[in-house]
């Protein structure tokens, strides 16, 4: 079986090529190298620099390759910045899709499993956060993620594409990088590295759920593998920690003694942990990977 995966060259995607390699699929990946890095790239996966929003070369590998399946993860994926440039945030992450789409309806790709993300839920009425949990979300990047996933419905219900949507909380790992995504893990061992003091935005009392990207990655490749379709779930570990006890693991980790600096608090939701039971359920998925044990095999990371 053959798997494009869009967004191949970047920190989560190019883990997936390679599990995805591993594993026995013929692999096919385009990204723009906007984020992506060529040096992430597994040299046994087939790859075109292309850009999603350029229709006409995506239809060239599309009718090419002849994929039968899509796992799309290229995207404009900063939060901020979609604050900033909603314009470029929605012709990435909406007119790009849409272009993914129209190609997997005229070359028959049997299913698409999308990269949404906890952005779409907004500011959480409850915790933990489940799949039926109101949508509201208070930024482009979670518009533009949560628009994707009903024209996935309407491509389903109309020409028949397969999908399973799934909704990320803060994925880290190896190969994030800490200027272009922006990850706060990446960004505290970055500084740290250097001897620089990394600033947190307000008290550091604000929680966030860290999902290990290889766990993310396996996520992934049994949505491909199961049944189960024209789902949504959560992926996410189920567990809140705050910025401040992060911090904390990471100074510990990398035997520092360096202090963050604290700075006037952002926009920003306070409190979120995701429900994660529906993937445990349904596609017999389980984050393996504790955050502390994560951290240690990133900052050890050269």
């Amino acid at each position: 079986m053959k798997v494009l995966v869009t967004g191949g060259a970047g920190f989560i995607g190019s883990h997936l090529v390679d599990e995805a390699l591993e594993e026995g699929y013929d692999v096919v990946t385009i990204d723009n190298l906007n984020n992506g890095k060529l040096e992430n790239l597994n040299k046994d996966a087939k790859f075109y620099k292309v850009d999603i929003v350029d229709i006409d070369n995506l239809s060239l590998v599309f009718e090419k390759e002849k994929p039968d399946y899509v796992i799309h993860l290229a995207a404009q994926i900063s939060l901020r910045e979609s604050l900033k440039n909603p314009i470029y945030d929605a012709e990435q992450n909406i007119l790009g899709s849409i272009n993914i789409l129209e190609c997997c309806r005229k070359f028959n790709v049997k299913k698409v499993v999308y990269a949404s993300s906890a952005a779409v839920y907004g500011f959480p009425k409850y915790l933990p956060v489940d799949e039926k949990h109101p949508i509201n979300p208070f930024s482009p990047y979670g518009v533009s993620k949560h628009t994707v996933e009903h024209y996935l419905q309407y491509y389903h219900e109309n020409f028949e594409i397969g999908y399973i949507i799934l909704r990320y909380s803060n994925v880290y790992g190896e190969r994030q990088d800490p200027l272009g995504e922006a990850g706060v893990i990446a960004i505290f061992i970055d500084k740290l590295k250097k001897g620089e003091r990394p600033i947190i935005f307000g008290d550091g009392e604000q929680t966030r759920d860290f999902v290990y990207a290889k766990d993310v990655v396996e996520a992934n490749l049994l949505a491909l593998e199961k049944e189960t379709e024209n789902k949504v779930f959560n992926i996410s570990t189920n567990t809140e920690t705050s910025v401040n006890e992060l911090f904390k693991k990471i100074k510990e980790i990398m035997n520092s003694n360096i202090n963050p600096i604290y700075k006037n608090p952002i926009k920003e939701v306070r409190n979120i942990r995701l429900d994660n039971s529906l993937a445990e359920k349904e596609l017999n998925w389980k984050p393996k990977v504790e955050l502390n044990e994560g951290l240690k095999k990133i900052a050890k990371e050269e």
